[in-house]
């Protein structure tokens, strides 16, 4: 993997994260704008943004970009940067600490090279294809728990079908598993699941932006990820759910019937 590459992901992360931990300690949510009835972006979003793909573009003009806020440019190369200049941004609306940035690097449509920061908590998560994960330069793995102590957690894509999805999985989580929860940032709960924190999480209609780096950082520790009829993710995907592999069986023979 390039090393400049590299370094630039991981700047560009951390450059965007003190940029919104500034905006994070004053931020009203007045400042809040509907792009949807369920999707909110606010400056802060917009401005993350703009800082990561300006030093992206500085050091490799030629590749491609696709960022929430200003879709994909126009370029065309092996090489995608895939951007979440805030994910959590409902939560970062409510001083809820737990959101993060999130830049994934794909090579010929597969994710090489990933960085999640939570600025917050001061946490980055790094992974490369082939060579681990990592927790503040800490190597991570899955977790071993048993069945009956499984954290899961889920999010959703903003359609109809989606969300109606998903709390039909809550619910059957919920009544019938350990616990269920919606933590509101899908790339720091991916990093959860890597980490050994949660042992999954689902997501019916993601966005490749939000788990692209995630799902590198789940792999790289040993767990799996796969659409909702158990097939290998990548970018074309839509459902999805990551796990620590131990569970994923079971995952699937739920989710595939929501």
């Amino acid at each position: 993997m390039d090393k400049k590459i590299k370094k630039v992901a991981i700047d560009a992360t951390m450059e965007a994260g003190e940029l919104l931990l500034k905006k994070f300690k004053t931020f009203s949510r007045k400042e809040m704008v509907l792009k949807t009835k369920r999707d909110l972006v606010t400056k802060a979003d917009l401005e993350s943004e703009k800082a990561i793909i300006k030093r992206i573009k500085k050091e490799f003009p030629d590749h491609a970009i696709l960022a929430e806020e200003s879709g994909k440019n126009k370029k065309k190369s092996d090489y995608l940067w895939i951007i979440d200049p805030l994910d959590g941004t409902t939560n970062f609306s409510m001083h809820n600490p737990l959101w993060g940035v999130s830049i994934a690097v794909a090579y010929k449509n597969k994710v090489v090279f990933a960085v999640v920061n939570a600025p917050y908590l001061h946490e980055m998560y790094i992974a490369e294809e082939g060579q681990g994960a990592q927790m503040n330069s800490q190597d991570i793995m899955v977790s071993k728990i048993k069945p009956e102590k499984v954290l899961n957690t889920y999010c959703h894509g903003s359609k109809d079908k989606d969300i109606k999805r998903a709390v039909k999985y809550y619910v059957r989580q919920k009544m019938n598993g350990f616990d269920c929860r919606q933590l509101g940032a899908a790339s720091l709960e991916l990093a959860f699941v890597a980490a050994g924190r949660i042992e999954s999480i689902a997501i019916p209609g993601a966005n490749s932006w939000d788990v692209a780096a995630g799902i590198l950082i789940v792999r790289e520790a040993g767990g799996e990820v796969t659409d909702f009829k158990g097939k290998d993710w990548n970018l074309e995907t839509g459902d999805m759910v990551a796990s620590n592999g131990r569970v994923h069986d079971d995952l699937v023979n739920i989710l595939k019937n929501i």
